[in-house]
């Protein structure tokens, strides 16, 4: 008789990238269907050296590492931890055991990531490795309109959640040696106080949002006293993927339609309100990756490179700017790694209008500093914030005025600017206003031991508004603005009719681009 034909051996890795969770994982899933099976995450020197990577961030996601190698190892998949060049590593592993399928997440990341997947694609092919990648997010692969768009994001979100339900039992044994520390890693400690990180943290943090602490979101999210417990602080588990963005959706819809209290669920619908934005923003870098580096609106190009002044920049990195609310938001975001929504959005119309800086430096100081740095959203807010993109509306922060609205007793300047502890409440957001007999019971000698304001608050508000105005009605700004919003702007066709119905009875469905909110903050938050 002749012989059976014997099933094939495939041997899968699984790739983990920024999605460090066992829960919601398609990669994951897929390969309880191959013989064998081996996890991979690996830490890139193009990563650890990139202008826009931080210890802060290498120390969350090895935490993130620590917790899920011993989540996967209870289901029979190792989890090897490597640091090298992406191909290199691959090609070693290949050598030694060859996989033949690469299962991962797509992934919209910086210039790096980009340039390392195509190359990474081409070693595929050559080597006869099947690479598999599964969406994650609301982000199209090579959309051709963004017509249709909310509702394809609207089903992806609605789908049922990816879990895996089964053990790995033919896992590959190979040695598993500790992870690095940041000193192995050639990196520097750094000083931020950081989130709790992991699975468990995300879902702990999940939870007690949608079920207490967003009772008060839409309120809470502008002071930073506020924000610090009233937003979702979702942002660093959304970034390193201890969260899917669908389970964030999910768990949402479910707390709106099953609480009881009407307060929570008009918060938590503002809240959900705001998810969509999040992948609209990441869209537009996967549609168009040199945003990273060039303005939306070429019109806005050499309105600023040209002067860029240094001690400008580094009294901004500083928190020396001589306007408190500038400098309290600067200090805390350096010591936590996190800031509200409205004060990043300040920080950077500041930068942009007052000091009239570039956005790509002060991006990559933030990059740095933002535990939940998501390069999609991060650029295309740092060009928005700064009137590059051509077609969003103008943001032009008062600085004193953010201080007297959302920090009205002084709680937040004091507490991190401690210079200014004994400064009278009527001084504390213009202390440069106090007579030299106040500022000597004060104890705080403006120029001495704080700064004078870098700048002319209004002088510099009234320069920019004039030039960015007057380039906005030229000829090439308005042409350009067209080109902008087709390729990039929001749309609301594509939803289902009872999607369309729903979002219209809420009023915190997003607005047309021009006039969008700051889902960078009130998502990263």
């Amino acid at each position: 008789m002749p012989a059976h034909p014997q099933p094939s051996t495939t041997r899968a890795l699984v790739w983990f990238k920024r999605d460090l969770r066992v829960h919601d994982h398609a990669p994951l899933v897929a390969a309880l269907s191959h013989t064998d099976a081996l996890g991979l995450f690996v830490i890139e020197p193009e990563w650890l050296q990139s202008p826009e990577c931080d210890g802060s961030h290498v120390d969350f996601a090895l935490a993130c590492l620590s917790e899920l190698r011993s989540a996967l190892a209870a289901r029979g998949l190792p989890l090897l931890v490597r640091v090298g060049t992406m191909q290199a590593v691959l090609a070693q592993l290949h050598a030694e055991l060859g996989f033949t399928h690469l299962l991962s997440h797509e992934e919209t990341g910086p210039g790096w990531s980009y340039a390392r997947d195509i190359a990474l694609g081409r070693w595929c092919q050559g080597q006869g490795v099947v690479w598999q990648e599964f969406t994650q997010t609301g982000v199209v692969r090579r959309l051709r309109s963004r017509s249709g768009w909310a509702g394809r994001w609207q089903a992806r979100m609605d789908a049922p959640l990816e879990l895996l339900q089964g053990h790995f039992t033919a896992a590959t044994s190979l040695e598993q040696p500790d992870l690095p520390n940041l000193a192995a890693l050639g990196l520097q400690p750094h000083q931020k106080t950081l989130q709790a990180a992991g699975e468990r943290a995300a879902r702990r943090t999940l939870k007690s949002f949608v079920q207490e602490r967003g009772y008060d979101y839409r309120k809470a999210l502008s002071s930073p006293l506020s924000a610090e417990d009233g937003c979702s602080r979702l942002s660093p588990h959304l970034a390193f993927g201890t969260l899917s963005l669908r389970t964030v959706h999910q768990a949402t819809e479910v707390a709106i339609g099953h609480t009881p209290d009407r307060s929570l669920a008009y918060s938590l619908r503002g809240f959900a309100g705001r998810l969509r934005w999040h992948c609209h923003f990441m869209q537009k870098l996967e549609d168009e990756p040199d945003i990273e580096f060039h303005n939306f609106a070429r019109a806005c190009d050499g309105l600023r490179e040209d002067e860029f002044n240094d001690a400008h920049f580094a009294a901004w990195c500083e928190g020396r700017t001589g306007y408190p609310m500038v400098d309290a938001c600067m200090r805390s975001l350096k010591a936590t790694g996190w800031l509200n929504f409205r004060m990043r959005a300040m920080l950077v119309s500041f930068s942009s209008y007052h000091l009239w800086l570039h956005w790509r430096e002060p991006g990559l100081f933030l990059a740095r500093q933002f535990l939940d740095f998501e390069p999609g959203i991060h650029w295309s807010q740092m060009q928005m914030q700064s009137g590059t993109t051509g077609i969003n509306t103008l943001r032009m922060y008062s600085p004193t005025k953010q201080a007297q609205d959302q920090d009205p007793e002084g709680l937040f300047i004091r507490r991190w600017v401690p210079e200014l502890a004994r400064v009278p409440l009527p001084y504390l957001a213009e202390p440069w206003k106090m007579d030299i007999s106040v500022q000597s019971m004060a104890g705080c000698h403006i120029g001495h031991d704080y700064p004078a304001p870098v700048v002319e608050d209004k002088a510099a508000m009234k320069a920019a508004k004039d030039r960015m105005y007057g380039l906005r009605q030229t000829e090439q700004a308005r042409a350009e603005a067209g080109d902008v919003q087709a390729r990039h702007g929001s749309r609301k066709s594509g939803l289902p009719q009872t999607g369309q119905r729903r979002a219209a009875s809420r009023k915190a469905s997003a607005p047309p681009d021009a006039a969008a909110p700051s889902p960078q903050g009130d998502l990263f938050a």
